[in-house]
C-alpha cells in the first residue's frame, strides 16, 4: 500500500486534485440512471482522475457483470457533485468520504452501503503532523502559524484535524469554509497536496489522512513526526441513490460484498502495483457507523450548507 502514498505525494507535488478539469471530470452528471438501464459510478476527486479509472477499471466490469447492466465510471469535481448526482437520480452508487457521506444522508441525497476495508482494518487514522526539526512541539504552537489540509469535507485530512485543534483550545473560527477567526492560518487542498506543502516547508504541519504520511516500512516517513493523532475513524464508505429500488440497491450492495480479490487489483491485474485499490474489501453498513463522523460534525458546527462551498 506504501506505493499509493508515494504516488500520491508526487501527484500532489504537481497538484493531484487540479486535474478536476480534466475532460472527463463533472459537475453535472448524465442523464442516464440505473432505472434506465445504465449504472453511474461516481469517483470522488481523492486522486488523480487517470490513476481512479485505472483503479476501479475491473471493480466496474464485475459490477456489470453481475448486474448485467453497463456500468459507466464518472470523476466528480468535488464531494458535493457527488451528492447532487446521488440525490437527483443520475448518479447511482459512489465511493465518497464518511464526513460527505453523513452529510449526503442528512439532506435525503445518499443511502450509505457498504464500509471499506484497508490495511487491516475498517477504521482509519487523522494527525496533524510536521517536521522533526521544526519548533512545533503541540497543537498550541500552532497559533499564528500555516497550516494545511486535505479537501475541506475530509473527515481525516479536515475534521478530525480541526476537532484536534479546537480540543487544544485554539479558535477555529470559520473552519473549514474559511480560516477567519482562526488562530492558525488554514490552507485546503488534498492529502497529498498538503503533506506536499509540509515537504516543501510551506505550511508549519499538515492535518491529513495518516496513510499520506507513511514510509515504505509502515512507519511515519523518515524527517516527520505527529503532534497529534485520532484514531478510530471508521474508513469511508460506498454510497448509493435513494431513488434506486430496494431491490437495486440490493443488487448493488450484494455484487460488491462477493466480489473476487482480482477486482482489487486494477487494470494491469496483479497486485502490489500502483494501480491496486487502496482497499480489499466491503462490508454493509449504514448511518449508525458514521455517527463518530456526525458527531464531530456536530461538534464543529457543520451541516450541509459545507456542501455549497469552495
Amino acid at each position: 500500500m506504501s506505493s499509493r502514498r508515494n504516488f500520491l505525494k508526487k501527484a500532489g507535488a504537481a497538484g493531484a486534485l487540479g486535474m478536476a478539469g480534466l475532460s472527463g471530470c463533472i459537475g453535472d452528471f448524465g442523464e442516464q440512471a440505473y432505472g434506465n438501464g445504465e449504472i453511474n459510478f461516481m469517483m470522488s476527486p481523492t486522486e488523480p482522475q487517470d490513476y481512479m479509472r485505472s483503479q476501479y477499471k475491473p471493480y466496474a466490469e464485475y459490477l456489470e457483470e453481475q448486474v448485467g447492466t453497463t456500468v459507466k465510471l464518472k470523476y466528480a469535481a468535488d464531494y458535493s457533485a457527488v451528492l447532487q448526482g446521488l440525490g437527483s437520480g443520475t448518479a447511482d452508487i459512489a465511493e465518497t468520504g464518511p464526513f460527505a457521506a453523513a452529510l449526503g444522508v442528512k439532506a435525503d441525497k445518499a443511502n450509505i452501503a457498504l464500509q471499506r476495508h484497508a490495511y487491516g482494518s475498517w477504521d482509519y487514522t487523522s494527525v496533524i503532523v510536521t517536521k522533526k526539526d521544526s519548533e512545533i512541539n503541540s497543537l498550541t504552537d500552532l497559533e499564528g502559524e500555516k497550516v494545511g489540509f486535505a479537501d475541506m469535507t475530509s473527515a481525516s485530512g479536515s475534521l478530525y484535524p480541526l476537532y484536534m485543534l479546537k480540543k487544544a483550545g485554539l479558535t477555529i473560527g470559520e473552519a473549514p469554509v474559511s480560516d477567519s477567526g482562526a488562530d492558525f492560518t488554514g490552507v485546503w487542498s488534498g492529502h497529498a497536496e498538503a503533506f506536499a506543502a509540509l515537504e516543501n516547508d510551506q505550511v508549519a504541519a499538515a492535518g491529513v489522512g495518516q496513510f499520506i504520511t507513511l514510509g515504505d516500512d509502515g512507519e511515519v516517513a523518515d524527517g516527520y513526526e505527529y503532534v497529534k493523532t485520532y484514531d478510530g475513524i471508521p474508513r469511508a464508505p460506498m454510497v448509493v441513490s435513494p431513488n434506486l429500488s430496494e431491490q437495486e440497491q440490493t443488487d448493488l450492495v450484494d455484487a460488491l460484498q462477493n466480489a473476487p480479490e482480482s477486482v482489487y487489483n486494477g487494470a494491469d491485474g496483479e497486485g502490489g502495483t500502483d494501480d491496486d485499490l487502496w482497499f480489499d474489501s466491503v462490508r454493509e453498513a449504514n448511518l449508525e457507523t458514521y455517527q463518530p463522523v456526525i458527531e464531530v460534525a456536530n461538534e464543529l458546527d457543520l451541516s450541509t450548507d459545507l456542501l455549497n462551498q469552495g
